[in-house]
């Protein structure tokens, strides 16, 4: 679909200033707001929230109800699932210590940090200020509070790493003397103090 027009749905609420890429489609009842820039061949679903100034890449699929609040920050062919949250407060609250109700000028947005590749599954909440390297995996339901190495498989509240993932999105195998390879694909990585890289 690259070099197509993008598409909105005429439900949708996008701002004036809102950058989108050749072939992007924006779908029922999404907003995406002011300053937002969105890759080419995007799927932005139905009731996704993207916030002030966001940057998805190309290729991003932003499944229903998903939340993504500003500043985030997202490579290419990243996978966000339904009801993923991506929180920007690191200590919220509604009220000043005066009783006066907080506005943007009370607090200051962190970001998370997402590189190409990476899946979020359904209804993962990913806390701000983390990063969640390439390829990485984040599992349904997961709570994500620190940061997640490229090609992690990551699970559980809070989200722990369980084993490692290559490009194909499928669970590596252990072929001991710290090489994994993958079931789907056979390509092979290297783990070094905690690190994989391919091969």
């Amino acid at each position: 679909m690259a070099g197509t027009a993008s598409f909105t749905h005429p439900s949708a609420d996008l701002d004036d200033d809102v950058e989108l890429g050749a072939g992007t489609r924006v779908w029922h009842l999404a907003q995406v707001r002011e300053g937002a820039r969105i890759g080419a061949d995007c799927t932005i679903g139905r009731g996704a929230y993207i916030g002030p100034g966001v940057v998805l890449g190309n290729a991003c699929k932003v499944q229903n109800y998903a939340l993504v609040y500003e500043p985030a920050v997202v490579g290419d062919g990243v996978f966000i699932g339904p009801a993923v949250v991506f929180t920007n407060d690191e200590f919220p609250r509604a009220a000043n210590l005066d009783g006066s109700a907080k506005t943007a000028e009370d607090w200051h947005a962190v970001a998370v940090r997402v590189d190409r590749g990476a899946s979020i599954g359904a209804r993962a909440v990913c806390v701000a200020p983390v990063h969640i390297g390439e390829y990485a995996l984040v599992a349904a339901g997961a709570v994500v509070t620190t940061d997640v190495p490229a090609f992690a498989l990551v699970v559980g509240v809070p989200a722990r790493r369980i084993g490692w993932v290559g490009r194909a999105g499928h669970r590596l195998t252990d072929a001991g003397d710290g090489t994994w390879i993958c079931p789907e694909t056979a390509e092979r990585y290297r783990e070094s103090a905690g690190i994989l890289t391919p091969s």
